[in-house]
């Protein structure tokens, strides 16, 4: 009768566990937007390997302070586009993530999922310098 009810405790304690780690895992924090330019982007753990990051935050012209936003990348096609933009300005879309015990998840509580490159470079408001994307032919003034 004991050892049933040390089995039940120990799966309904593996259940929890399991749900716990399901519930943060798909759950956000909160999630947004931020521009910059990708500085680093490393594979990196010892068992547990994730993809992190660190994202040069756009700040106003003039300013000489460099803000940089720290973040992981779970997705390996999420990596292979970053990787493709690297030193190229871009909006990257994260959700933070609470309660992770371990930095096995990843060092940062901050989880990129998606980049695009912005072709766009604001300097101050009402104020934006338009960029050409890769490929795209100039034309003269007037045309």
């Amino acid at each position: 009768m004991t050892l049933t009810r040390i089995v039940l405790a120990l799966l309904a304690l593996a259940l929890a566990v399991a749900a716990y780690f399901a519930v943060v895992l798909n759950w956000s924090y909160s999630s947004g937007e931020r521009a910059g330019w990708i500085q680093k982007l490393s594979d990196k753990g010892w068992v547990c390997k994730t993809w992190e990051g660190e994202l040069a935050l756009v700040s106003l012209p003039g300013s000489a302070t460099v803000e940089k936003f720290q973040f992981t990348v779970r997705d390996e096609a999420v990596a292979a586009e970053i990787t493709k933009v690297m030193g190229k300005r871009v909006n990257v879309h994260y959700e933070e993530k609470v309660g992770l015990p371990t930095s096995c998840f990843g060092e940062t509580r901050h989880f990129v999922t998606r980049v695009t490159v912005s072709d766009e470079i604001s300097l101050s408001p009402g104020v934006v310098v338009h960029t050409q994307p890769a490929g795209a032919k100039a034309s003269a003034p007037g045309n």
